[in-house]
């Protein structure tokens, strides 16, 4: 373990960084290269940091992380998402937008669901990966 101011003061400013980028690529991946992957890989990177740095004992104790239980419920939200176009009588997994628009996001639709889901699972299953090795190999 590596217990220091340096590293403890730089993970307090790292997290909301890098949960503002992960957000940006969130809304992002509607129109250009982003979306729910690359933003569950970035909202994990401090907490990777901070389990490699102290423990993933301590690290699930300070942020309360079940990474099972968001691996799940972003499996629910894939499916949820894919299950509201068939209401309507459409195929599974097609798209459902509303007549609304929200500044900064544009129209609002499943597929916001959908990548929230891809987003919990892929941040659900490094956590889970990450916690292992740094149990198994005292990183």
């Amino acid at each position: 373990m590596m217990k220091t101011v340096i590293l403890e003061t730089l993970l307090k400013l790292l997290i909301p960084i890098f949960i503002v980028f992960a957000l940006y690529m969130f809304v992002r991946g509607h129109d250009n290269p982003g979306g729910g992957f690359i933003a569950g890989l970035i909202v994990v990177i401090p907490v990777m940091i901070h389990s490699i740095a102290y423990s993933s004992e301590e690290t699930i104790k300070k942020y309360h992380i079940k990474p099972i239980l968001m691996t799940v419920c972003g499996l629910f939200l894939a499916a949820l998402s894919g299950t509201v176009g068939m209401i309507d009588g459409a195929p599974f997994m097609t798209s459902i937008w509303s007549e609304y628009t929200i500044p900064l996001l544009g129209k609002v639709g499943t597929p916001i669901l959908f990548d929230l889901g891809v987003m919990l699972i892929v941040s659900g299953m490094v956590l889970k990966v990450t916690f292992l090795f740094s149990e198994k190999y005292k990183l």
